[in-house]
């Protein structure tokens, strides 16, 4: 029986064992025999037609992209073309190139490319993204769990009234057809909408991660809820043990799966050395155990595509493990096979033979209804998240789409005979359309320039006193990571307020094809990069070490393009949600003061930091001031130069905090023009606000001091803060001003380093009689609501 349900689930349904063990596989005599035709034998014959199959698609699909349609457009156009819609006119063309006994092969080739394309969506998701407690994640929980809830009780409402209410004048005949299309309408497939975020290029922005966890929360909910359905409809005809069997049955072999998955998998991480891909053998017996899983599944009476998708999912993503099998086997999976599964679908799609329109209204009518639950259902709980109003727009049509896996159920009901043509032609067309709208709408609404840009804050000024400080650390050298080393110890790490660390190790591509990001954190066989990278490492272990409990350090070495190297930093800040990015300066002196190093590179890179940042970034221009060797050896004198603005309260906001050091001596200096009249913008209550804080712990803290100078225009700020360069060890400026501000007046004329800003920019020259070291500081810049 069960060998008898594994053929039925891969055979169509007009291809018998028997018929396929007459097939003629290929000639004997060559294509020059006489009366023998290439149409004649089943491999020649399918050679062929994959070959105009891909043929057809890509070339639909260079001409589709042109409009910004998906890839699923061209596979569909493909299907319908080669189908009784077009080719069909032509019977004995059609009938000698896709013949009924040929079904068999592209059948059985499209199954197999659907089975690893589900088992790779598995992998390429994280289901710690669920876990994680953050503003972020909520959103998405929220979302998550509500977005599935409203349409499948919609849904099911429907279907009952459709059943038992004689308004829809729908005929019993298509009740079955109904609930297919029905339950398959109110999904959110997860390997669909990632897909879509790839084709959009924005996976890595906070829509896309808010996207992608709300659909992995959507889709396993889904999954689960369509589970416990099944099994129930299917106990209802047996006796009662029937389901509760099933369900138990269900769960031991998930658990079955993830413990023996999850441990065979890092055992193969530990046997892989940093920074390379896994072995050949590994990926060969990993594929091996997607077939395996896929038998096993089908024999325990579990639906044969559970068995992958579970092995996927319990398999780690990312690098060494996930990112090999995704690279290894995507281009046959996903490129080659499951492209043929929907242009092989979409060849039964007939729209020619239209004879009961009354239904096929009635269908698109079902379909809209249960896009609109499905939109309404993401568009609401998102804006009561206070997610901005494009963003959640564009986050509802995304999560509205459709794709391969709708045409797989449909094709799936068509060949259970739930479908007569006629349905499963407007149901094709239908994920044609969706597919269409959502890519074109997003790509309408979602603004591309602020793909890290986040909805909440992260930044220093927002952070609790007593929460802790998530710092990136960017090092393109072991000076760089000495610098920073001076300043995280002037932070202070204490129990109140602990010190997360990621450091990362910037390394130029050299010898190698792609990119990669070394996790050094799991416990890896080390490799030339991050033997490259050691010193460095030792460094912020020195760190960890010397605040044993205090600090929690996760290194990283990224190995990439210079002009890429802004979107590994971001994308780190964005995953781990970093507050502050600390960035080394492109410039670097000796101890004469002598320039030894200027590099374009890395100035590049940080200019795209700051221009694409998810959180506040701190770029550090190192003089060697700084020689603190533990935080109550001697005394730091650090200054806060304030002039107005986001960018100066956020660097008070990090001086503050260093002020609760032993030993560290802060110094808010504010410059205020001689004519200053009252300002009533927004930004000015919010100085007003910070200062008055201020003050009033300068008059409770010793190491505290306060003060103001008033300016008259430019010239006199910059005599005001050489001033300064004789005092204090490091100075903390803000980056942006309001272009108009008096104390300002001349000096943006004169910078020569707009990422500095013309205050930054002043201090960094080397003009300076005494250099001091200086951190310019950009708040986070926060997506308008």
């Amino acid at each position: 029986m069960a060998n008898e349900r594994f053929t039925h689930g891969l055979l169509p349904p007009n291809c018998t064992l028997e018929s396929a063990e007459k097939i003629n596989l290929h000639s004997l005599g060559g294509i020059f025999q006489e009366n023998d035709s290439v149409f004649d034998h089943a491999l020649t014959r399918l050679q062929l037609q994959l070959v105009i199959i891909f043929g057809l698609t890509q070339s639909l699909h260079l001409l589709l992209r042109r409009l910004h349609l998906p890839r699923i457009c061209s596979e569909i156009l493909a299907g319908i073309i080669l189908g009784p819609t077009v080719l069909g006119n032509y019977k004995r063309v059609y009938n000698g190139l896709f013949p009924p006994e040929g079904d068999i092969f592209l059948d059985i080739l499209s199954k197999i490319g659907y089975i690893y394309y589900i088992f790779l969506s598995g992998v390429k998701m994280d289901p710690r993204v669920v876990l994680t407690s953050s503003a972020g994640s909520m959103t998405a929980w929220t979302v998550g769990v509500l977005s599935p809830l409203i349409p499948f009780t919609g849904g099911a409402a429907l279907i009952l009234a459709i059943k038992y209410s004689s308004m829809f004048n729908i005929h019993r005949y298509h009740l079955p057809a109904v609930r297919s299309i029905v339950s398959t309408s109110v999904l959110f497939p997860f390997p669909v909408i990632a897909s879509l975020l790839i084709d959009l290029k924005i996976m890595n922005s906070e829509l896309g991660r808010l996207t992608l966890a709300s659909a992995l929360i959507s889709d396993l909910i889904s999954n689960f809820m369509a589970t416990v359905a099944a099994n129930i409809k299917m106990g209802s005809g047996y006796k009662d043990g029937m389901t509760a069997s099933s369900v138990i049955l269900f769960i031991g072999w998930c658990c079955l799966i993830v413990g023996s998955a999850g441990p065979f998998a890092r055992w193969i991480i530990k046997q892989t050395p940093e920074g390379k891909p896994m072995s050949r053998v590994f990926t060969i017996l990993i594929s091996g155990a997607v077939l395996l899983a896929v038998i096993l599944t089908d024999n325990a009476g579990i639906n044969y595509l559970y068995g992958p998708f579970l092995l996927g999912l319990a398999l780690p993503d990312g690098p060494p493990l996930g990112s090999t099998l995704v690279e290894k086997l995507e281009t046959i999976a996903c490129g080659l096979l499951t492209p043929l599964l929907v242009t092989y679908c979409s060849m039964r799609v007939n729209l020619v033979e239209l004879y009961d329109l009354d239904f096929i209204w009635r269908v698109w009518a079902l379909i809209g209804f249960c896009l609109v639950m499905k939109f309404a259902s993401v568009l609401f709980p998102a804006l009561m998240c206070k997610v901005p109003f494009k963003d959640a727009l564009s986050l509802s049509f995304i999560m509205c789409t459709q794709g391969v896996i709708q045409i797989a159920f449909y094709f799936t009901f068509s060949t259970s005979q739930l479908f007569d043509r006629e349905t499963l032609s407007m149901v094709t067309s239908s994920v044609f359309l969706i597919a269409t709208i959502t890519q074109l709408s997003v790509k309408a609404l979602y603004d591309y320039s602020s793909i890290y840009t986040g909805y909440h804050k992260r930044d220093i000024q927002h952070i609790a006193c007593n929460a802790e400080l998530r710092v990136l650390t960017c090092a393109h050298r072991l000076d760089d990571v000495l610098a920073v080393k001076r300043v995280l110890e002037a932070s202070f790490p204490n129990k109140e307020s602990p010190l997360a660390v990621y450091g990362l190790s910037l390394m130029e591509l050299v010898g190698r094809a792609s990119p990669v990001l070394i996790d050094h954190q799991l416990g890896q066989k080390a490799s030339s990069a991050g033997i490259r990278s050691q010193k460095i490492i030792e460094v912020f272990h020195q760190l960890e070490q010397q605040f044993m409990g205090l600090v929690s350090m996760q290194l990283y070495t990224a190995v990439s393009m210079p002009r890429f190297m802004h979107h590994d930093i971001c994308s780190l800040a964005f995953d781990k949600l970093a507050a502050f990015i600390i960035l080394p300066f492109h410039r670097r002196w000796n101890n004469q003061g002598k320039l030894t190093l200027d590099s374009s590179s890395i100035r590049i890179t940080n200019c795209n930091v700051c221009d694409m940042a998810p959180c506040s970034v701190g770029i550090l221009v190192d003089r060697h001031r700084m020689k603190r060797q533990s935080p109550i050896s001697s005394v730091y004198n650090v200054a806060v130069i304030f002039i107005g603005g986001g960018d100066d309260r956020e660097a008070l906001s990090y001086g503050k905090r260093m002020a609760r050091s032993p030993g560290m001596h802060l110094t808010v200096i504010r410059f205020v023009p001689w004519d200053s009249m009252g300002d009533n913008q927004w930004d000015a209550i919010f100085d007003v606000e910070i200062l008055k804080d201020t003050r009033m712990q300068a008059t409770h803290q010793d190491n505290i001091v306060y003060r103001e100078e008033r300016v008259k225009d430019g010239a006199e700020t910059a005599l005001q803060i050489h001033s300064l360069v004789e005092t204090f060890d490091l100075i903390m400026v803000g980056r942006r001003h309001r272009e108009d501000s008096p104390q300002l007046l001349g000096l943006n004329e004169w910078s020569e380093l707009p990422e500095l800003g013309p205050v930054g920019d002043m201090l960094a020259a080397t003009e300076i009689s005494r250099p001091v070291s200086v951190m310019v500081v950009q708040q986070q810049i926060v997506r308008k609501r």
